[in-house]
């Protein structure tokens, strides 16, 4: 009996070493280094805790009046194609930077996405955040801007009272016209929808009103809102750019705690109760807030043959 108990817990642990080893499903994290005119970076990470950057920088900035790449965003669509938008002006645009990619080696051209070209008077165009609305079938763009004197100026001055927008796409050459997506009562920016379950959706949002500068979340039944019942702060003030993932029953949410020059990540099964998992993460020093996109275990492997090979390159040259 002994010899047979010790032979099924070594199958199971067999099992289990291969099901661990045998994974094909790891992350990337976009990122960015201040000042932001270096380009797009990348991390990645086998269980979603653990991240490496890759020794690389891909897409320098050749769009917008300030030619920086701040909060890049990325997804991969139905078909594979990584999807990729990002802040490309501080001041002054009314759109963002887009490319895409098959494998995350070779980009497209650069595009600037123009929006809200009926609004003149527009002061920015801020954090654009993609999403993949599975019922619809198309691309969600949600961004920060802010037109002065169109809300109430509350506590913020009017060239800093955002209020989010959003356009729509099927194939990233056609958008819809823009338009108001979620205005919370406050100046809110940085926000990122999560497909928690059908029709059942949470959106992750910082107040960005001068006493709080801090994250929350709301609610809805469709990706596109309407996004209610805020909540309460869950993060310290000075925190913005948080992303979300998925791993196993649990969320994490990654965020950028600037106030502490750190980064800090909370866990939650619900986005109501959350825990402080900061201490078990790592990241690279300098990384900046980007998202978290869950890929194939071949994407990470030629990323880091990539890497390995320019290395070799840059050595030989010296």
């Amino acid at each position: 009996m002994d010899n047979l108990k010790y032979a099924c817990r070594l199958l199971l642990l067999n099992l289990l070493v291969c099901v661990s080893s045998c994974s094909k499903k790891a992350y990337v994290f976009t990122s960015f280094h201040e000042p932001a005119i270096e380009g797009l970076r990348l991390l990645y990470s086998y269980d979603g805790y653990t991240w490496t950057g890759v020794n690389q920088v891909y897409l320098k900035p050749e769009i917008g009046q300030q030619k920086i790449l701040r909060d890049p965003s990325m997804i991969q669509g139905p078909d594979g194609t990584f999807h990729l938008v990002w802040t490309c002006s501080w001041k002054g645009e009314r759109g963002f930077g887009y490319a895409s990619s098959k494998d995350l080696l070779h980009w497209s051209p650069q595009k600037f996405i123009p929006v809200l070209d009926k609004e003149p008077t527009t002061v920015n165009v801020w954090a654009p955040e993609l999403f993949y609305d599975k019922v619809k079938k198309e691309f969600v763009v949600i961004w920060a801007s802010t037109i002065p004197h169109r809300f109430e100026k509350g506590i913020e001055e009017e060239n800093n009272n955002h209020r989010m927008y959003a356009v729509t796409t099927k194939d990233f050459k056609t958008f819809t016209e823009a338009s108001l997506f979620l205005d919370p009562g406050f100046s809110v920016i940085d926000a990122v929808i999560v497909e928690k379950a059908a029709d059942e959706y949470v959106l992750v949002l910082k107040d960005n009103t001068r006493p709080n500068r801090n994250l929350k979340v709301a609610f809805s039944k469709e990706a596109s809102g309407p996004y209610e019942h805020v909540s309460p702060a869950f993060s310290s003030q000075l925190t913005e750019g948080p992303t979300v993932v998925k791993l196993d029953k649990d969320w994490l949410i990654y965020y950028d705690a600037y106030g502490e020059k750190r980064y800090a990540a909370m866990k939650t099964s619900d986005f109501i109760h959350f825990k402080d998992v900061s201490s078990e993460i790592v990241i690279p020093e300098g990384h900046k807030h980007g998202t978290i996109v869950r890929v194939s275990r071949k994407v990470i492997k030629r990323l880091r043959q990539d890497d390995l090979e320019k290395r070799k390159g840059h050595n030989e040259d010296l």
